[in-house]
């Protein structure tokens, strides 16, 4: 039977950011960002495993007691970029036996702190059965500008059809270490553009909005606030 296993690619330095210190590891109610990312994926009951790739040259990763997170396992074999991390962990989990071709794979920003069990399971449940697999996306709600290089409207870009990627991304481990397998690895912004390029179609299932990547440091302020009000509802 398939399992399941959640991917958080955690290699990036995240330079639109500003901090000296990678924003994954940035405090968020007391605990590094990407805790909040890993427990909420551990805390999904169909996903049998949870795997983090750093860098080979973290420096921070073991500042941090992370055994609060059942079936974690840390991957120090991040690459240059995120698809190049993404297929060394994929490598490596095959290497150690712990992913097979046929297992799902289910790749989560680390940066998207606030995504709710409720979102997974809603995506794991629409996949069930795809022959492809797809991703969390939210459809475009507002007008869409095209700018010149001057920073003027260039054009109106009609927003029909149009798509906001999210994570998880779910694809099967074999289909997605072969997509990301060609081409070149820093033009490939996220899993379902490398299936793309291979000429199949990721189904789109909606996300929510609160499943936002922390990109700026204002977006603590928004994560965190997201975060205590869950937890004022438990």
């Amino acid at each position: 039977m398939s399992r399941r296993v959640a991917l958080v690619p955690a290699a990036g330095f995240g330079q639109r950011f500003g901090s000296p210190t990678p924003k994954q590891y940035l405090d968020l109610a007391g605990r590094p960002l990407m805790a909040h990312t890993l427990a909420t994926l551990a805390a999904v009951s169909t996903i049998d495993a949870v795997a983090v790739v750093v860098s080979p040259g973290d420096e921070w990763f073991d500042d941090f007691d992370w055994s609060a997170i059942p079936r974690l396992t840390v991957l120090r074999v991040g690459g240059a970029s995120r698809a190049e991390s993404v297929r060394n962990g994929i490598a490596a989990l095959r290497e150690a036996g712990q992913l097979a071709d046929d297992d799902w794979l289910l790749v989560h920003d680390a940066a998207r702190c606030c995504i709710s069990v409720e979102l997974v399971e809603r995506l794991i449940a629409a996949l069930a059965d795809d022959p492809v697999g797809g991703l969390l996306a939210l459809p475009v709600p507002d007008t869409v500008k095209r700018a010149d290089p001057a920073g003027r409207v260039e054009a109106t870009v009609a927003r029909a059809g149009l798509w906001l990627a999210q994570t998880p991304q779910m694809f099967r481990a074999a289909m997605l270490a072969e997509a990301l397998g060609h081409g070149a690895t820093e033009a490939i912004t996220d899993e379902a553009s490398a299936i793309e390029a291979r000429g199949l179609a990721p189904r789109l299932v909606e996300g929510d909005a609160q499943n936002f990547k922390v990109t700026y440091p204002r977006d603590l302020a928004l994560a965190a606030a997201i975060l205590a009000a869950r937890t004022g509802q438990d």
